[in-house]
Order: C-alpha cells, then structure tokens, then sequence
C-alpha cells in the first residue's frame, strides 16, 4: 500500500516539514514560546513540543486545519507586527471551533516552507476518495500501535490496538481472522496483512445481504439488477435507468466487471458509503433554490452577540469570532457599539467585563471575510449605545471601509411595495438600524435629528441590554447622527405595536426584534398572524437576556412561524446549533433558505398550531430501519474503555410532528453494532421538518453520552439504504463514523 508521503516527500516545502523546525507559538503579546514542529512520516500528523519539557508533547491532523493564513492575519499577530515581520508570520486555523495556531519562523524561507507545505497537504487530504481515506485511517491506526516502530504487529498488539479502535471482539474469532491474514506465517502483520486483516474485520454482512438480494448468481449486479436495486430499493423511479451506468462508472473498482457493464460487491459498497449513497440528497446540497423573491420570504442564517466566543459576562470579544461565523454561512451578524475613549467607537456587551473591540476592525473584518462562502448579502445589526459623534465617526468607518459593498441607496426609485431578493443584493452589506423617517421621505430634509418619545420608549424595549440605572435620560430626546441614519435603507428598526397595527401602517422595510420568551408568546397567541406579518416583513429573534452562559433557544419555534432571522449564539455548540447547521446544509449552505410556499403568500391561512387545516395537507409516514453502526467514534479515551451504543431519531417542526424514538443499546461495541430496529413516526408539515439522528453511548446510572450526530431536512432525505455520516459535537466530520439505514417515505392514509 502506498504510504500518504510517497507523493509529497519528494517535494521541498514538505522536506522541510519533515526535517522540523523550531517555530514561535505566539499566544498574546507577552506569551512567546518555542516548539520544535515537524511533519511525521505518514505525512498527515503534525507533532510539536517544547525542547525543554520532558516527555509532554502535542500532536493534530492536517486534516484539523481549514486553511493558512499568511502575514499579521490575526488579532495575536497583528498584536506583535512591531517585532516580528509578517514575512515570518502565519496562522493555522482549524474547523469547528478550535482556536488558532499562531505562529513565527526564524526565517521568511522557512515560513514559506510551513506555509506552501500545509496548503498542499491540505489539497491532498481534501482530493482523496472515500477508499483512500478508509486506507490512511487504517494506516494510522498502525502506526499508532506500531510501538517498537518496527512495522509489524503480534497478536497482542493487534489486540492493544482493536481495543484502541473501539472494538470489543471474541478472542478465538480474532485470532481466526489474525492467522488468516498472517500469509507469511511470521505470527504478525505487516502492514499490508494488517490491512488485509482490518478488511475481514470490516466486511459488512449487512451490505452484502442487501447484494444478495438483488444479485442473480451472487457475485455481481448486471446493470438490469442494478437498475432494479435503485428502482425499488432506492425508491428512485424513473432515473433509475440513467442512474445505474453512472454508478458503475464511478465506483466500480474492476475493469472486468465495467466492461460487462456490472457491479461488483465492491463497487456495490463503495456507492452506498459515498456522497451519493449518503441520506441527503445531492441535488439539494447544492445552490437550488429561486433567489429572486423578497428577502422576507427567507430563512436567513443569524448570529447573536456576534463579538463573543465565550459567554455573555466575561467572555472574550474577538474579530475571530466573526469570521468563524461568516464561515459557517451566517449572513446577519451583530455589533452592540458604544462609546470609546478616544473618539473610536467600540464593541462589547455593555455594563459587562467582556474585553472591547474597535469597531472599525470588525468592519475591515466583515469586509475582508463577508462573501467568502456565500455572494448573498449580509446584514449588519447594530445595537447603538453611542452618542451623536461617534455615531458619525461609525458612519465614516462604514462607508470608507465598505465602499460600494454597503448599500446606501434604493434598487430604484419607487418607493417598494415589497424587499428586494437575495439574488438582487449579492455582494452586498445591508446596515439594520433606526432611521429618521422613512424611504418616502428621504427627499424631505425639513426633518429634525430626533427620534420620538414613543420610539425611543420602543427603542429601549428593543435594546436586549438591561436598561442602565438612570431613567431620567428617557425625557430627553436620543439623538441619531444623520449620516448614521442615512446609511439605513430596507432595515429600518421599529417597535412592534401589533399585528393589526403592522397590516394596516407597517413598510416593508420596517423590522422589528422580539426576545425569544415575547416571539414564543405571539407564536402560542397568534401563530397565523405571526406567519402572515413575516411574509412581507423581516422579524429578528434573540436569546433571553438571562442566558449569560450564551446557551441558546430552540429556533425552530421560530420557524415554524415564518421568522427569518433567528439569532443563536454560533459559538455555543449542541442542538440548537444542530438544527441551525441542519437547516441551512442545503442550497449551497449559502445562508438563505427559501420557506415553504405556504409561507410566502401574503393571504397564507396557515398555523403550525393546526396543520392539517392547511390547502395542500398530505401527511407523510417515515419509516426508519436503523440497520448498523460504523467505527462509532469513543467517548472516553482511556484504554479499554468501551461504548454501549444507541440511536436515537428527533423530529423537530410543527408541534404535532415533535417526536423522538429510540433502539435498545448494543453492549460492548462500538466498532460494528447491529440494531436492525424499525423507528415509525408521522410527519404532518413535512416542508418545516427536520430530523435529527444522535448516537449515545448508554448509561444506566448517569446522563447518555454524545458521541455523534447528524441533522437535516425532510426534504432532502433520500430514500432507500443509506449511510449517515457522522459529526462531532462541534459540527465537523469524524470519519468513518456512520450509521447504516434504510429509510421509506410514503403517504400516510
């Protein structure tokens, strides 16, 4: 088997990786430490560690990181940029949310050498196929086990390292499998023997029953066959034709068999554990959806507190917070201002000890990072605690900073009777704030400054800030900065008076802000009202107050009532993130997801509260056979500590459709559990639901463990038998964690 290295150990840059090198961690301003660094032989582990400390080191994955970023690209090393060069200077930046890597060579040659010889690792563990990753997987299990280094592995050790891959098997069956694979008879495993020993261990039964079914003589599919499997199996109609030379195409590993235009079992197995034999459907993952609607009938990826990466009180406020959620597709971030010290505006949870940031620079921030994932535009909240001069320093800032990103005029002229679409704002920064007066009367200067006691009353029950103390401001008029309020064009911030008083006055351009404990009250109240205001105005959710820990609410409440912009606290991992990740995974997790067409039309009579009362109501049965688990990751790292795994399945949506089962838990196996039990529910909005599936390793006396999960919508479930690949509790892939299924949907009579 070809090591990973072979085809990088020849080039420089990874030379130098390979030799090591001493490199700075920089961690503040005061914290500057060697590490010695260097690239380990499988070409993938990066492993560093003090020259003084004694045994204590460190090691990640090229895998782990998400890219390099090159210069005084950080806050730490902006920080440093007196004394150390950007020439010398480099970032690594992990997915999830991991910190940074901040880091100084000696010289500009051995920079660039970490810098080309990391971004070439990374293309090369991000262009292997699924058998190529399956392969280095194996090896570096082996080379972890391998203790003495000398490629080989006895029977003991392969036990050691079973244990280690969270497998719990019979002693006499494994030594079976061992001499088996032991062609050389030596009593241990080379590593091309181990491989070959791991693929036994591996074979999947269930898969091959599923082969067997379909297979005439056993050994392969024809194409008739194949095309059958997909017909009935995959519930794939017609396509199925079309569908099955492609697959043989693309995963048959056999010239023989492509040329009979067959599949092998191999080919067979490596198609189900692809992209393409995934639950979600492929077409769905991509940008699909019609964006040329009003940005109101959206559901828009939003953040809370955007500045924070901890929690709410003492957290630190940081820029990298903001790019972290820009590349998890968010597209309405926010920024409570207040004001500085020296005339610059600056960022923080007021009356908090969160540390501050300028406001310019989360501006160059969302400049540089706003369109790197997703061309739809971004909205800026800006909570304003800032008096009439630095609201006008802020509304130099956005204009010289953002340019023609930001937009400050109208599409056109008229003044519009509904938003204009994602597709009509690509590329640009939307500013949401309070304005004076509205779009009619921007040719009108005759208005004053100043906004009214009644706004400025709704302004404070907008505020999601304690009010301070002294309430005698509240008799004196606040004060907006003009140039601040000209910048406002289809996100003006109101108060809300009601749904009545909105049908009859309310602009399309004015929004509004409900705490989540107010959205959840309308939503019980008023649900119809509710969804019938959010098809032609944009609502914006946010936590309660008291979550000083930065947990979050569920946001799909939210939905269900058409909000579009429901804020989270992105950097507060577990379900309510799930769901948010869940929903906006498909249509090119470009941020923007179009609602359910019973939720755009503006004489829509549809209440989550009554489904069924709904034009259009067809309740869909699912049906889940949990079949098997693969290489379920370990909860707990200590040798010899085994998983007890369960599945269970969570619907989320309308309240009649919130539903949750559950399989028996397998004892002692996280390696291969087979359940092969049926989960039943009904769906009555198929169209808002999303479906959870979360693995636990059980636990009779204490609280379940997470060990992975996955979500996504109803509607881009593929039917059939499929696999579910597996994320961590951070939202990042753990491969070759999966769930093995097989999923029908049919009409429920």
């Amino acid at each position: 088997m070809d090591s990973e290295g072979s085809l990088t150990q020849d080039d420089p840059h990874v030379k130098v990786m390979m030799t090591g090198s001493t490199l700075r961690k920089v961690k503040s301003r005061m914290w500057k430490r060697q590490r010695h660094f260097r690239l380990l032989e499988d070409g993938l582990t990066i492993w560093y560690k003090s020259r003084w400390a004694g045994k204590g080191h460190s090691t990640f994955s090229v895998t782990e990181v998400e890219a390099v970023r090159e210069g005084h690209q950080s806050e730490v090393l902006l920080s440093i940029a007196q004394e150390f060069p950007a020439e010398l200077c480099f970032t690594l930046v992990f997915h999830g949310r991991q910190g940074n890597l901040d880091l100084v060579a000696d010289s500009p040659e051995e920079a660039q050498a970490w810098i080309q010889g990391v971004r070439k690792l990374i293309h090369k563990a991000q262009t292997m196929d699924e058998k190529e990753r399956l392969d280095q997987w194996v090896l570096d299990w082996f080379q972890k086990a391998d203790k003495n280094k000398d490629g080989k592995m006895n029977f003991k050790e392969v036990r050691k390292l079973l244990k280690m891959m969270n497998v719990e098997m019979n002693e006499d069956h494994a030594l079976h499998l061992f001499t088996m694979a032991d062609k050389s008879e030596s009593g241990s495993l080379e590593i091309e023997e181990f491989v070959q020993f791991y693929k036994m261990l591996t074979q999947r039964d269930e898969i091959w029953k599923v082969f067997q079914d379909y297979s005439g003589d056993g050994e392969k599919l024809m194409l008739e066959e194949l095309e059958n499997f997909l017909t009935i199996a995959q519930q794939e109609g017609e396509q199925s034709a079309q569908h099955a030379p492609e697959l043989i195409e693309r995963y048959e590993p056999s010239e023989t068999a492509k040329k009979q235009g067959a599949m092998s079992f191999d080919g067979f197995q490596m198609y189900l554990c692809s992209q393409e034999g995934s639950i979600f459907k492929p077409e769905h993952r991509e940008l699909h959806q019609d964006m040329s609607q009003p940005l109101s009938h959206y559901f828009i990826s939003s953040s809370h507190n955007t500045y924070l990466l901890e929690d709410q009180l003492r957290g630190h406020s940081s820029l990298e917070a903001y790019i972290q959620a820009l590349k998890r597709g968010c597209r309405c971030v926010e920024v409570d201002c207040w004001d500085g010290n020296d005339g610059e505006p600056i960022v923080y949870h007021g009356h908090t000890l969160t540390s501050k940031i300028l406001f310019r620079d989360i501006i160059s921030t969302l400049k540089e990072y706003a369109f790197k994932v997703s061309d739809f535009p971004v909205i800026l909240s800006l909570e304003n605690h800032c008096g009439v001069e630095q609201q006008t320093v802020m509304a130099q800032h956005l204009s010289q900073i953002l340019g023609d990103t930001l937009l400050t005029t109208q599409l056109d002229e008229q003044v519009p009777q509904e938003l204009p679409s994602p597709q009509e704002l690509k590329g640009k920064i939307l500013l949401k704030a309070k304005k004076i007066g509205g779009l009619e009367e921007c040719l009108d200067d005759t208005l004053t400054d100043e906004v009214s006691d009644e706004e400025e009353i709704a302004n404070n029950d907008d505020s999601e800030d304690p009010p301070a103390e002294n309430h005698n401001a509240k008799t004196s008029k606040s004060k907006l900065s003009r140039e601040l309020s000209d910048l406002v064009v289809y996100c003006k911030s109101v108060h809300f008076h009601g749904f009545e008083h909105a049908r009859l006055h309310a602009k399309c351009y004015e929004m509004s802000s409900f705490s989540e404990s107010k959205a959840k009250r309308l939503a019980k109240e008023a649900g119809a009202d509710f969804v019938q205001y959010n098809t032609r105005q944009l609502s914006r959710i946010y936590p309660s107050g008291l979550r000083t820990d930065s947990s979050n609410y569920n946001p799909q409440e939210m939905w269900n009532v058409g909000c579009q912009i429901v804020a989270l606290n992105f950097q507060t991992a577990g379900l309510e993130m799930d769901l948010n990740d869940g929903l906006f995974r498909q249509n090119g997790c470009c941020g923007y997801v179009l609602k359910p067409d019973f939720m755009r039309d503006g004489n829509t009579q549809f209440s989550p509260e009554k489904p069924e009362e709904r034009q259009g109501y067809k309740p869909l049965r699912l049906s889940i056979q949990v079949i098997s688990g693969q290489q379920l990751p370990k909860v707990n790292q200590k040798e010899g500590s085994i998983v007890d795994p369960l599945v269970r399945v969570e619907i989320y949506g309308v309240s009649q459709d919130q539903n949750k089962e559950e399989t028996s838990h397998i004892n002692n196996n996280g390696f291969n559990p087979v359940w092969n039990e049926s989960l039943n529910f009904v769906i009555h909005t198929p169209e808002l639901a999303l479906v959870r599936f979360v693995v636990e390793d059980y636990d009779k006396a204490s609280r379940n463990d997470f060990m992975g999960q996955f979500t996504l919508p109803f509607t881009c479930i593929q039917a059939g038998y499929r696999h579910i690949h597996l994320l961590s509790k951070d939202g990042t892939p753990i491969p070759p964690s999966s769930l093995f299924v097989n999923i029908s949907i049919s009409e429920f009579t």
